[in-house]
């Protein structure tokens, strides 16, 4: 039989049927752990294992439906890697399908069994329950399906039918919400990098900065020490350093030759008309892009701009966008300018260490170098004239 996967716990090879107490346990530490986890894999992860846990399966897999696409799918099976069958096939393909549970004592005398899968993973599936779940809407998402009961008798009963389906009740309703979760986060990047891309374009940057600036800020924040989540969340809001580039005049912000002192003047306003088109949201990334906006044009011995903040008064964020974004401007082609020689680059990091920038950055940015430049080739684009 294959090796379970480390996130799966194991089941001793023959169990006694639970007592109420032990029943009642499952569930309450099974959903308290759910009740606290966004991350979408770890639900389905601790879903199957209460489920394998409150029945004494020998397997529970946690299969979910891809309507686009026609299938059912799972990532989260006890022994397996990811499955993907048509929609309407199998057993869970039709426990979905009428949107009612199924209990088989013996896969291998019913013809909806795919026997197939057991031969891809070398397994003997006997005793089958599947129930489907459904979201707040009432449509269905998904089915648990558990397999091989692990007593004596070998078989599940009308009561592990009763008790799976309690757990596919909270289950479903609590994967949606991570699943939403998960859908709004992954909207809110999508929305801040595209706006970021805007904002660029109207001073004709190229195509890829926005993306090199993130990886950059990605890589100095993980330099740093900084939590991996934390530098995510860094690269993700990057890119919105210049959005409020979107409100300055064209006559200033795609002029050719050197801005008027009057001109500088309007073009700094961008750091601040950024933070505020961002200030008010409720959403942390879009705080986190507001700091980046508004003071990755400091300076670290306060001769910056738009505040004139000094030191450790400038958001940390603001200080490693700083460093990202001007090691991209310098060291990228513009219709302005050629980029610079590396080396050229790396004295001007030396001479402004404590200067423009936090010295403590520069030295991590002096370490990370050879990824800085890796990605840098990465997101390598073309002049745009």
């Amino acid at each position: 039989m294959p090796d379970y996967p480390r996130e799966f716990e194991r089941m001793p090879a023959l169990r006694e049927e639970l007592t109420p107490e032990q029943m009642l346990r499952i569930i309450f530490d099974y959903t308290a752990k759910i009740a606290n986890e966004r991350n979408l894999h770890n639900v389905l992860v601790l879903m199957a294992n209460m489920g394998r846990e409150m029945i004494l399966a020998d397997r529970c897999t946690v299969w979910l439906v891809d309507y686009k696409r026609g299938e059912l799918f799972t990532t989260v099976a006890h022994g397996v890697s990811e499955i993907r069958v048509p929609l309407n096939s199998g057993l869970v393909g039709h426990s979905i399908a009428l949107g009612q549970p199924l209990l088989i004592e013996d896969a291998y005398q019913d013809p909806r069994h795919n026997a197939e899968n057991d031969r891809k993973a070398g397994y003997r599936t006997k005793s089958v329950i599947t129930v489907p779940f459904a979201g707040n809407d009432g449509s269905i998402i998904g089915a648990y399906q558990a397999v091989n009961k692990m007593t004596k008798e070998g078989v599940f009963t009308q009561r592990d039918l009763e008790n799976l389906s309690l757990a596919a009740s909270y289950a479903g309703k609590s994967l949606e919400s991570v699943m939403l979760h998960e859908e709004i986060v992954a909207t809110q990047k999508e929305i801040i990098f595209r706006m970021g891309e805007i904002g660029e374009s109207r001073s004709k940057e190229t195509g890829n900065h926005v993306k090199r600036v993130a990886e950059y800020s990605r890589i100095l924040a993980l330099g740093l020490g900084l939590p991996q989540e934390e530098a995510e969340k860094i690269r993700v809001a990057s890119p919105m350093h210049d959005i409020g580039k979107v409100a300055i005049p064209d006559a200033v912000l795609k002029k050719p030759g050197k801005l008027t002192d009057e001109e500088y003047e309007i073009m700094k306003t961008h750091t601040t008309i950024g933070y505020n088109l961002l200030r008010g949201s409720n959403r942390e990334l879009l705080r986190t892009a507001a700091h980046i906006a508004h003071e990755h044009h400091e300076k670290w011995d306060g001769t910056g701009y738009p505040r004139g903040l000094k030191g450790e008064e400038i958001h940390l964020y603001g200080r490693i966008t700083a460093v990202a974004d001007v090691f991209d401007a310098l060291g990228s082609d513009r219709v302005y300018k050629k980029a610079w020689e590396l080396e050229r680059i790396i004295n001007l990091f030396r001479e402004e260490r404590g200067r423009h920038f936090d010295p403590k950055l520069v030295d991590v940015f002096m370490e990370q170098l050879p990824r800085m430049l890796e990605a840098r080739d990465r997101y390598k684009d073309e002049l745009q004239e």
